[in-house]
């Protein structure tokens, strides 16, 4: 295995705990991987400003993908470049998921938007990212500029089975995976957690072999399979885990931390 240079970390329930915290071991684990020259990165389907609140504890010095790629920021949160959807694929996408009955919300350009305010996990959302969404009747005006649609249901087995029929539907012009059991992201082809290793690599010169990754859902696979090391979290899926190198603690038992200590710098704790 390929001396690891640079760790890309997923957020929610992989670097952040339930309750979206970042704990003392967690950054104190950065900091002892910037001690031995081992660069660090986050994406998320989060847009960019809602990862913010991480950026000054964590020192973050590299481009932050968010929308899983689909908008690359530098740490100032200055605009690197943006993949959008095209419009077909963005009508495509939310009449399938409206015949399903999610909640659809689209993200276009720096803007949020929702039908309804007090739907399911949007004021959930919200907290996560600290910012408000916009309520739109309808999203008309915005359909130009996506960068990701989120289909929302807390029916997990409908989640899955869109999950397929979406995936099946758009083919490869769109990604489409869940980002939480309850959350399918869909985004340009090129915006996901694999295409990010890609643009990771080539940006920082790093090669994909010498790159570790670690996550806890379905569209964190994707950069499991490009990168050199890829490590499940223990709240991780079985199907998830089983992609992975390693398989560390939940995020509620300081699995973060643990992977970087135990797999990436090697230390070992009683």
């Amino acid at each position: 295995m390929a001396q690891i240079q640079l760790l890309l970390a997923d957020v929610d329930g992989t670097l952040v705990t339930k309750e979206k915290k970042l704990t003392d071991r967690a950054i104190a684990s950065i900091a002892s991987l910037r001690e031995k020259g081992i660069k660090f990165a986050i994406t998320s389907g989060r847009p960019p400003m809602g990862m913010k609140m991480l950026l000054q504890p964590l020192g973050i010095d590299t481009p932050v993908a968010g929308f899983n790629g689909g908008m690359w920021v530098n740490p100032d949160l200055s605009l690197i470049e943006a993949r959008t959807l095209p419009r077909d694929v963005v009508d495509k996408a939310i009449a399938m998921l409206t015949e399903e009955k999610l909640d659809v919300w689209v993200y276009s350009g720096a803007d949020w938007l929702v039908h309804d305010k007090n739907a399911p996990h949007v004021s959930r959302e919200e907290w996560t990212v600290k910012f408000p969404p916009k309520v739109a009747a309808d999203f008309a005006g915005a359909l130009d500029t996506v960068v990701k649609i989120v289909g929302v249901s807390d029916d997990l087995e409908l989640m899955e089975k869109v999950e397929l029929r979406v995936q099946k539907a758009l083919g490869e012009s769109a990604s489409a995976a869940r980002s939480q059991p309850y959350y399918l992201d869909i985004t340009h082809p090129e915006a996901n957690k694999g295409f990010a290793i890609g643009f990771l690599a080539k940006r920082l010169g790093i090669p994909a072999s010498s790159i570790a990754t670690i996550g806890d859902q379905p569209n964190d696979t994707l950069m499991f399979r490009k990168s050199g090391m890829s490590i499940a979290m223990g709240n991780a899926s079985e199907a998830v885990q089983k992609q992975a190198t390693y398989v560390t603690t939940s995020s509620e038992e300081e699995g973060f931390a643990n992977a970087v200590e135990r797999f990436i710098l090697g230390e070992t704790h009683g």
